[in-house]
């Protein structure tokens, strides 16, 4: 196969080569011979562009090209051959600046698979030994060696590792995993040598499926270009009749040469190309990876979002939320015997009870005797006790429910939680809530979604309704569609599509069929959705649901500068083209105007290789960012205690009660107060400095008073607190205090949260 750069590039040269010789001919006093090397340097360049020609007519396509052809040869047939290789020169050159300023756009993809690891080191007993990266297995234990790539997807084996995961998330600041935690296959080791256990081959990691997106992000045409090509077409006869107006008026064919040579080579076929394989780069530098230009100028022209819930605005997986308890049993060790039981399950809630045993530090210890009730729960003995774990049908039977049971469903329905009952020795202690949770970042990214233009978000979901508007209540979401199975969401993307272009996020392989049907489907890749990836357009490869509008952004930005381009190129080309008729440019003069025209026009068309321009501001330093991140996390887990303390209030009295209320009183005097006046005192001050607007600051301040506030309520209320002053009135004035402060300070918490991400600049 003839390699098109290869000749565009020698076309370039023997062109460039006449020029000069004919040039030292004519300098030389040898103008017959310098007309011959410049006839001779046009004449390959009239031909490839014939053959060019040709090929596209054939399939049915015509462009601008032919202005160049019919430029060279009136040229060549008026006797102007200078002109002629100053407008072959001009044209090579126009398709060779746009070879490399696609080159240089596709260069992050490049990079991507340039940097595919092709080996890794196996582990087997006490030998280290180089393999194939195909060879590697499920289970295998592989060694990633201080700054090597690590091969394949697996689980860290050793107790830590430090990785850079700037190649597939953007952020720049290596991130500490700890043991058991996943490290992906493309990441760099940024610390010590460190083992994983495989679990997928090469083929199934992350790095080879984001390879195989990077191969289809190629420039396939968008619907843009090809519109731009029409109204190249368009150019085409107005271009001949210019110029033969020209030449009929003046009676000077070369004027018309002149009008011909101006047009030639058009800036729309040069402008969108470039800036929308620009555009598909700056994404992938974002771990955005979009399949071409049809995607991306789809993208751009979003007007509605639908959402699915389970896995994209939310975090896609149960987690703890409550430990209800019978009466005078302790809500630790109730969770202690369930997740040592659930360690033996391979049931997905079993893995949320025993991660949030582990978190919460409970020592949990291996069940014997364990069989499970299909469909129901786990049984087994756990310290010498009988330990069983399942739903209430399955703990209780057909037996009455008692007062705290009744409350603790009363909870879960609240809270659109899966309820899982704990008993010890036939003996009912408490109950577990657990239910999937609203992504942190989630109302950050749909109201990014909204600076970026978009006008509609809907969230489609296959959960019931009460669990739906759960989540939606906390979103600026325009609608809700509930109780929706994979065909009934494709019809609802057809819907949406046929009143506006429709955007479809998801990631789980019931999506596929929705993503498939919208005009741009967006996959969260993260966490190996293969078959979402497959039928999606565009593929987020980080995390992170905000990239959605950063991805609707860069594509609106990039068609921007595409049309912008256009029509600065098509309007200098139109006023060249009014100075070359009435004779105030030469040919010569014409084509360097020209090249002149396209080089702008290219340099333009670049701009979209980067983000748009911001004021320059100091930014939050990554390590301060995730050290306040990091004070929430365990800040959670206090209040998590407070929700905990709180619920038992229902049923306490006494000594119990004043009890509850002195652990509550403790918690956050050591822990909310102290963090919320650190924050005040020494955080805010700080950000003021980095935030351009900073009176969003101040309505945390007040929060801030707020939180103290009702702080100094409790105190006053525990102060001196007695077993016979424990009424049900005071014991109801705690419980709204303490389930005040629990909230006021997880909303505090997310609003601080979206001030860092803008500080960080991230």
């Amino acid at each position: 196969m003839i390699n098109e750069r290869f000749v565009r590039r020698f076309l370039i040269l023997v062109a460039s080569l006449g020029l000069a010789l004919g040039g030292a001919a004519a300098l030389g006093g040898y103008p017959a011979t310098a007309a011959w090397i410049w006839t001779a340097a046009t004449v390959p360049v009239v031909i490839a562009l014939g053959v060019s020609i040709m090929r596209n007519l054939s399939a049915g396509r015509m462009g601008v090209d032919a202005i160049a052809f019919m430029a060279m040869g009136a040229a060549l047939v008026l006797d102007q051959s200078l002109a002629a290789v100053v407008v072959a020169i001009m044209y090579t050159g126009g398709t060779v600046l746009e070879d490399y300023a696609v080159a240089r756009a596709e260069r992050n993809l490049k990079s991507l698979v340039d940097r595919a690891p092709r080996r890794a080191h196996r582990r087997i007993d006490q030998t280290v030994t180089d393999i194939d990266i195909r060879d590697v297995r499920v289970g295998d234990a592989i060694l990633v060696r201080a700054g090597e790539i690590v091969p394949i997807d697996g689980l860290i084996a050793t107790p830590a590792a430090v990785l850079d995961e700037s190649a597939l998330t953007g952020e720049p600041i290596p991130v500490t995993r700890q043991a058991g935690a996943s490290a992906r296959s493309g990441t760099l080791n940024a610390g010590d040598s460190f083992e994983i256990t495989a679990t997928a081959t090469a083929e199934e990691s992350t790095y080879a499926g984001i390879i195989r997106l990077v191969t289809a992000a190629q420039t396939a045409k968008a619907p843009f270009i090809r519109l731009a090509d029409r109204y190249a077409l368009l150019l085409l006869p107005l271009t001949v009749v210019i110029a033969s107006l020209a030449w009929a008026l003046s009676g000077d064919a070369i004027r018309g040469l002149a009008v011909l040579v101006v047009a030639t080579p058009c800036p729309l076929i040069l402008a969108a190309p470039v800036a929308f394989v620009a555009g598909v780069s700056q994404a992938a530098r974002r771990g955005i990876i979009i399949k071409g230009g049809a995607p991306l100028d789809a993208l751009a022209q979003t007007h509605t979002v639908l959402f699915d819930k389970t896995g994209t605005l939310t975090v896609g997986g149960a987690r703890l939320i409550a430990v209800e308890t019978a009466p005078d049993e302790d809500a630790d060790e109730v969770l202690r015997l369930a997740a040592s039981l659930e360690q033996a399950s391979q049931h997905v809630v079993a893995a949320a009870i025993v991660a949030a045993g582990a978190g919460r530090g409970l020592a949990l210890h291996m069940p014997h005797q364990v069989h499970e009730v299909m469909g129901s729960g786990l049984e087994g003995v756990v310290d010498g006790r009988k330990v069983r774990v399942g739903s209430h049908q399955l703990i209780f039977g057909a037996r009455k429910l008692d007062e705290w049971v009744a409350r603790a469903l009363r909870r879960a329905s609240w809270r659109s939680a899966l309820s899982v009952f704990v008993s010890v020795d036939d003996r009912v202690v408490g109950a577990l809530l657990l239910a999937d949770e609203l992504r942190k970042d989630t109302p950050r990214a749909v109201q990014s979604l909204r600076s970026a233009g978009v006008a509609r978000i809907v969230m489609v979901t296959g959960d019931h309704a009460d669990a739906a508007e759960t989540i939606a209540a906390a979103l600026d979401i325009d609608a809700v569609l509930s109780d929706r199975v994979p065909s009934d969401k494709v019809d609802a993307v057809a819907m949406e599509s046929r009143m506006h272009p429709t955007l479809m996020v998801g990631d789980g392989i019931n999506d596929a069929p929705a993503l498939a049907a919208a005009d741009v489907g967006v996959a969260l890749g993260a966490r190996g959705a293969s078959a979402s990836s497959e039928a999606a357009d565009v593929v987020i490869v980080v995390d992170r649901l905000d990239r959605v509008s950063e991805a609707v952004a860069i594509a609106r930005r990039a068609r921007r500068i595409a049309v912008q381009s256009i029509v600065a190129g098509m309007g200098l080309s139109g006023l060249a083209m009014g100075f070359a008729a009435f004779g105030w440019l030469t040919p010569v003069a014409g084509a360097l105007t020209q090249e002149a025209i396209d080089v702008a026009v290219i340099l333009n068309a670049l701009r979209a290789l980067a983000p748009g321009w911001r004021p320059r501001r100091e930014g939050l330093p990554g390590e301060m960012a995730r050290a306040l991140g990091e004070a929430h996390r365990l800040l959670e887990q206090e209040l998590d205690k407070l929700r905990s303390i709180s619920d038992a209030l229902d049923d306490a009295s006494g000594q119990r009660a004043v009890d509850l209320i002195l652990s509550a009183h403790a918690i956050i005097e050591d822990s909310v107060v102290v963090h919320e006046r650190e924050d005040e005192s020494a955080l805010y001050p700080r950000l003021t400095k980095l935030l351009t607007d900073s009176h969003g600051l101040s309505a945390m301040s007040r929060a801030h008073r707020e939180i103290l506030h009702q702080a100094r309520l409790l105190a006053r209320l525990a102060h001196g607190l007695r077993a016979e002053d424990a009424d049900k009135y005071l014991v109801r004035d705690a419980q709204r205090i303490i389930g005040s402060i629990e909230a006021l300070v997880r909303i505090h918490n997310a609003q601080e949260e979206d001030i860092y991400e803008a500080a960080a600049g991230t």
